[in-house]
């Protein structure tokens, strides 16, 4: 009898819509582009905390602070879910946080960008959180099961990310002429590179059609880019703000919005470490992890100690 292949086999299991489990086969390939994915996906959401954080202690108001420190806690516990599921992979978490030190993983570039204002809060939740949505909704029905699984409590905690935001600039946008202006030129720096979070154009994208075939994604970056823009901008018209594209416009014909080009040689510069805040955001990282070396070591000391305790007869 013919021996079936194993590749065969796993795609069979994967076009069946059967979850893939850390214990069973999978082609190397697979593994790392996992590995890759969900690593960077955790480091954004960790590196995703300093910009925000930039503004605990300025908060216009006591709500606001507590909000912004539930929606910052939030964000750390994601990244805590997706280093436990890529540690699933046979990683360790010392060796993706060493590739991170590295620059061999990176995060994704809308966090190499500075919080200039009290608004900039409010668009990176309304945008950048907005855009992780649309992203990730998609991610909760990917083909590996601890991804999947952490994927569907994120997305609860992102939405609500997304409201804070986008409240935030609708009190804004309704508040003073000098709280509007404030509002739109948030909206006007963080508006281009929103859209680069869904990465280049599917012909340009090395990964995507391995991933796509594997169903890691099951939506193409320029659809999911389409249906971000799509909403968004029904968002900005209703609470007066306006997109800064001057080539935007509905096309009657694709039942979508047209829009322009984007700037992908400032993507791939920032995504090279040369971005307003890459330098900033990293030496934070690095020297917050040997900060907690310590924690880290008496943790593991401790677990080592109950480890061998003698069980009572």
């Amino acid at each position: 009898m013919e021996k079936k292949n194993p590749e065969d086999s796993f795609q069979v299991k994967i076009d069946a819509e059967e979850k893939i489990e850390p214990k069973d086969w999978m082609p190397d390939e697979y593994r790392r582009n996992l590995i890759r994915q969900i690593s960077q996906h955790a480091h954004s959401e960790v590196i995703g905390m300093q910009p925000e954080g930039n503004w605990i202690t300025r908060a216009p108001s006591l709500r606001a602070k507590a909000v912004l420190l539930a929606k910052i806690q939030d964000e750390g516990g994601h990244g805590l879910y997706l280093y436990s599921a890529c540690e699933t992979l046979g990683i360790s978490r010392d060796e993706l946080i060493e590739q991170l030190h590295s620059g061999k993983a990176k995060y994704s570039s809308i966090f190499n960008y500075p919080t200039l204002t009290w608004a900039d809060i409010g668009a990176v939740g309304w945008l950048v959180d907005g855009a992780a949505i649309v992203n990730q909704v998609s991610l909760q029905r990917t083909s590996y099961g601890p991804y999947s699984r952490a994927m569907i409590r994120i997305c609860k905690e992102e939405s609500f990310h997304q409201r804070q935001g986008y409240e935030i600039m609708a009190n804004m946008a309704k508040g003073t002429l000098e709280q509007k202006q404030m509002a739109q030129d948030a909206l006007n720096r963080w508006w281009w590179p929103s859209l680069m979070m869904f990465g280049p154009h599917d012909t340009e994208s090395a990964h995507s059609a391995k991933s796509m075939k594997w169903k890691i994604k099951r939506e193409s970056n320029d659809e999911l880019r389409q249906r971000f823009i799509d909403k968004t901008v029904q968002q900005a018209e209703v609470i007066g703000l306006s997109i800064p594209d001057p080539d935007l416009q509905w096309n009657e014909q694709r039942k979508h919005y047209d829009f322009g080009k984007i700037n992908w040689e400032e993507f791939t510069n920032v995504l090279n470490g040369n971005g307003p805040c890459n330098k900033q955001r990293m030496a934070n990282h690095i020297q917050a992890h040997q900060n907690g070396a310590w924690v880290r070591e008496a943790a593991m000391a401790y677990a080592e100690k109950q480890k061998n305790k003698k069980v009572p007869a």
